[in-house]
């Protein structure tokens, strides 16, 4: 189970600006959510975080709970599709409140995926 966790390495420069929370199923990190922002940001595949001379704390609760889609959660709710991509990246689409869990949407707040269900 991937679990958030905040950056709370204090730098020898004094910068915390690069303390980002992280999305970590040990040590792979799946996303983060950079300083100051609160938009998280997925991979596409997951990367290897190194912990050495850093220092984090858990966050409760999860911050990118709002973006993890179960397959329970899918199977229950009529509102929520699961869209394949152009490089067959599956992404889900909440038809109610018009929202995605691609890239695209993460940073620009639209997609393609949501305007496709719109149109059928």
């Amino acid at each position: 189970m991937a679990e958030a966790y905040r950056e709370t390495t204090e730098w020898e420069d004094g910068n915390t600006n690069i303390n980002h929370t992280y999305l970590l199923e040990g040590d792979r990190m799946i996303a983060y959510i950079r300083s100051q922002t609160s938009v998280p940001f997925y991979f596409k595949n997951p990367i290897t975080i190194s912990r050495s001379r850093r220092k984090f704390e858990l966050v409760e609760p999860n911050p990118f709970e709002a973006t993890l889609i179960p397959q329970v959660v899918i199977a229950q709710e009529s509102n929520i599709r699961e869209i394949e991509g152009s490089k067959g990246t599956v992404y889900y689409v909440n038809t109610d409140d018009k929202t995605c869990t691609c890239p695209g949407y993460t940073y620009r707040g639209t997609c393609k995926h949501v305007k496709e269900l719109e149109t059928q």
